[in-house]
Parts: C-alpha cells; structure tokens; sequence
C-alpha cells in the first residue's frame, strides 16, 4: 500500500514539474480536441524539408526569433499594415523565412479541426519535427503543447529583444536574462549554428574594418578569415552568404563548438562564448555530441515556454498572418 502511494505521489510530482516548467504547457494538449495535429504538423514538416535541406535552420531561426519577443506567441508570423509595423519587417527578422511552411500546416490543420490549434503551437513543433527529420523523425526535444496566439506585433520590439550577431557576452547574458535563461542555456542555444548560413555583412567589420582603421579581428582564427575574404567581397557586401558551420551547415550536430574553439565561429556572438572563464568551460563540455544533443533538448524546452500565453489570453488565430 505504500509503495502504491509513493509511486501515485512521484507521478503526481513529475506531472507539476512537466506543467510548471511551462507555464500551463503540457504533453499531447490537443489529444481530444485535434488528436491528430502533431501528426499533420510532423507529415508537413518533412515533406517540405525533403525539398529544401536548409529548412531545419530556418524554422529554428523562426523560432528563436518568436520566443524572444513576446514569448513564443506566434507574433513573429504577424503581417504589417497600414497603421502597424509588425516584427515580421524589423531589420533583424528580412532573412527570416519558412512562413510558407507554417502556412501549409496551419491550412490543414484547420480544415481538420477549425479554431483550435494555435500558430505558436505549430511554429514550435514545426521547428522540432524539421531538426528531427534527420534522425529518422525521431524526436530531438520534447514540445509541451498549449500555447494561444498573440495580438500584438510590434517592430521595434524585435529590434530591442533579438539577440544580434554583434553582441558581445554582456548584452547576450543580459538579454537571456531577461527571458530567465541562464548562460549555460546561452551556450546551448548558440550550437544552433550548427546549421544554416549566414551573410557577410554581419560579419564582415572582423575581416575588414575591426577596430576602425581597416584591421581584422584579432580572435579570429587568420587561415579561416583569410577564406572568409574570398567569399565576402567587402564591408558593402549585403548579398553573399557564407556556412556558419562549414561543409556542414545541413548536418544538426556538435561541429559548432569543436570549430569554435579554433576561433572559426563566424559571429562576434559566437567568438564571445569563449571571452569567459564560465562560458568557455560550457564549450568545452558541448564537445561531446551526447551531452550537447541532452542539453539542448532541455534548453529548447525552457526557451519554448518563455512568456506563453494560455487560458483567456491571445486567441487561436484561423490565419496566422492576420489577428482575428
């Protein structure tokens, strides 16, 4: 008897966990309203990404760049008008792409249970299920679900909140910070450069003018700056793109932080993880493919239920380009 109490009681326990750690988040919320919503979301997804390797980076980015402004409410997906300029066209969000993903599962998503699943939901499993493709579709993080639409999209809020390519650790540690994360999730996050590409022009000042005089970036490695000017073709070059994580930017793995510690990470937030004590020890220990692949699984968890709305709060949107 009890040993059956225990065993009740544990369950019970992990189960407030589950929910606390999101909010009201919480596995397989739509299992009576729409049971069959992750599996369109998950159908869709990797369809599209058979198509176009480079999606999973792009979702992913989608998906960040959602989370950190408003928490993950779909806002990203917002169309601006005439009195309103959303996030969507803040500068940082113009190479922002995988709407038309979103698009096709909201879609059918809705012609099977109309009004129910929210944007910010599909967004979030979307981002999953196209980094899981690779492994055969076998989950790479868990997605608590439950999440409601947001209303409001505003520019200049993507523009305070989105970590930049820039940044040096102070700002990024401050920035997490605000959204609860901690450096260590700061660290994990950034291994999402281990896939996709990114332009010259944001980081083209440590190839050609550092320090203002015309110099290069002393921390970067000078064998991987040297190939980095062959691609870039100056500080005005807006348009070339270069693998954040070379010959391996479809490939979701541990690369970034091996690379990194040869002082070949492409960003000025990149080469930052390494400017402290506290941070580097971090890289050393995400070498390991198995403890990277862990704790990012437990960071995308904690940055999917920043700032959610659930209850009466937002809406479910019926398209996510426009508020209801």
């Amino acid at each position: 008897m009890k040993m059956r109490f225990f065993l009740v009681a544990s369950l019970m326990l992990l189960s407030f966990l589950e929910i606390s750690e999101g909010g009201s988040l919480r596995k397989n919320f739509y299992k009576k309203s729409c049971p069959q919503a992750e599996d369109i979301v998950k159908n869709i997804t990797q369809q599209h990404v058979s198509l176009r390797p480079e999606l999973p980076a792009k979702l992913l980015r989608l998906h960040f760049h959602d989370c950190f402004v408003r928490g993950c409410d779909a806002s990203v997906l917002i169309e601006s008008t005439a009195s309103n300029t959303a996030e969507k066209d803040a500068i940082p969000n113009l190479s922002l792409s995988g709407f038309d993903v979103i698009k096709d599962i909201k879609d059918a998503v809705e012609a099977k249970c109309p009004g129910i699943v929210s944007c910010a939901d599909i967004l979030t499993l979307a981002a999953r299920d196209a980094v899981s493709v690779q492994f055969g579709n076998k989950q790479k993080w868990e997605v608590l679900t439950g999440r409601r639409d947001g209303t409001v999209s505003k520019s200049f809020e993507a523009l305070i909140n989105i970590p930049a390519p820039f940044h040096n650790i102070t700002t990024l540690r401050q920035i997490f910070a605000s959204k609860k994360l901690t450096l260590h999730d700061l660290v994990v996050l950034s291994g999402a450069h281990t896939i996709g590409i990114g332009h010259c022009n944001l980081f083209s000042n440590r190839l050609f003018n550092f320090t203002g005089k015309g110099d290069q970036d002393p921390s970067l490695n000078p064998t991987y700056a040297k190939f980095l000017k062959t691609k870039c073709q100056g500080l005005s070059d807006t348009t070339t793109t270069v693998e954040m994580d070379p010959n391996s930017s479809t490939d979701f793995n541990n690369d970034y932080y091996p690379i990194l510690l040869q002082n070949k990470g492409l960003f000025t937030s990149d080469a930052s993880l390494l400017t402290t004590k506290q941070s580097r020890n971090i890289v050393n220990e995400l070498v390991s493919q198995n403890k990277f692949f862990t704790e990012f699984a437990q960071s995308m968890k904690r940055m999917g239920a920043i700032g959610v709305l659930s209850g009466s709060d937002g809406e479910i949107r019926k398209k996510c380009s426009i508020v209801n």
